[in-house]
């Protein structure tokens, strides 16, 4: 092996390194029973982080024209993570999606049921706010609040 390859093998990272040397991992959502593509399929981290924004930018906008009418930034931020926690909860509790989710065709499933029960939609939100556990995702694309909670996001 010579120093590209091993430069290569290192920038690829340690799945493409033991794909090369025969693993086989299979598609996102494969180990859950759900569909490579199409609608039931796991949500991809671009349409995630997009819902994401609609809904931060739409309880950002409520937060600053509601509640503090802009005359403290600082607040607008706290207001705003509390706004987005109260939407959370209550839409994924009751029809599976966010404004933003529904906007770029995501919902959120429970794996046995395929619906969310209200109080795993709590916890799923509780875990998104805290941030850390959304950024560690396992090899299906789940993030960690959806690992703990049970649940998936996928195209509809």
């Amino acid at each position: 092996m010579d120093n590209r390859q091993a430069l290569g093998s290192w920038l690829s990272g340690p799945r493409a390194a033991m794909e090369g040397d025969g693993a086989d991992f299979g598609y996102r959502g494969k180990q859950l029973g759900l569909p490579e593509d199409g609608p039931g399929s796991v949500a991809r981290p671009g349409r995630r982080i997009g819902a994401l924004a609609v809904d931060w930018g739409l309880c950002f906008l409520i937060a600053y024209g509601l509640v503090t009418r802009g005359y403290d930034p600082g607040a607008t931020g706290n207001w705003t993570l509390l706004i987005f926690f109260v939407l959370s909860v209550l839409t994924l509790g009751t029809v599976g999606f966010t404004p933003g989710k529904r906007l770029l065709r995501l919902r959120v499933v429970e794996l046995g049921t395929g619906r969310v029960n209200p109080l795993r939609a709590l916890l799923r939100s509780v875990l998104l706010c805290l941030a850390i556990p959304a950024l560690i995702w396992d090899r299906d694309g789940r993030g960690l609040h959806d690992r703990l909670a049970r649940t998936v996001e996928v195209r509809i």
